[in-house]
């Protein structure tokens, strides 16, 4: 069975309506630690105290309960889609891009959860 190369890194992504307050929240009430604020891209990510674990804020003007999505990172996002995608799992449209960030794929589990693959393309990857 093909496997895909997931790095121990696990980035739990939440929708929410104003960054800055949710950022405040989770660093003052469980000590997290901001590490990327990018308004650009509506993003934000904050270090748990678990190692390899981030908390990403992602700005939403309509929030919807259970819209944690968990981000899985990949060495290598091309061959890990094609490996999913060669076990007929289905994804959400295309790999999206940020150059110089990150490319992104949403696929879905039997149950319809998104989850997604994401690889680092910045110079601190």
């Amino acid at each position: 069975m093909p496997t895909i190369n997931i790095k121990q890194e696990l980035t739990l992504a939440l929708s929410v309506k104003d960054r800055n307050k949710s950022s405040n929240w989770y660093q003052t009430h469980l000590g997290f630690k901001e590490t990327v604020s990018i308004d650009e891209a509506g993003w934000t990510e904050l270090q748990t105290n678990i190692p390899g674990v981030t908390i990403g804020l992602g700005d939403t003007e309509e929030l919807s309960p259970g819209n944690c999505v968990p981000v899985f990172g990949v060495k290598d996002i091309k061959s890990a889609r094609a490996s999913l995608e060669a076990q007929s799992v289905k994804f959400d449209g295309e790999t999206m891009t940020m150059e110089g960030m990150v490319s992104i794929a949403t696929f879905y589990d039997p149950d319809g959860n998104a989850l997604m693959i994401a690889e680092d393309l910045s110079d601190s990857n």
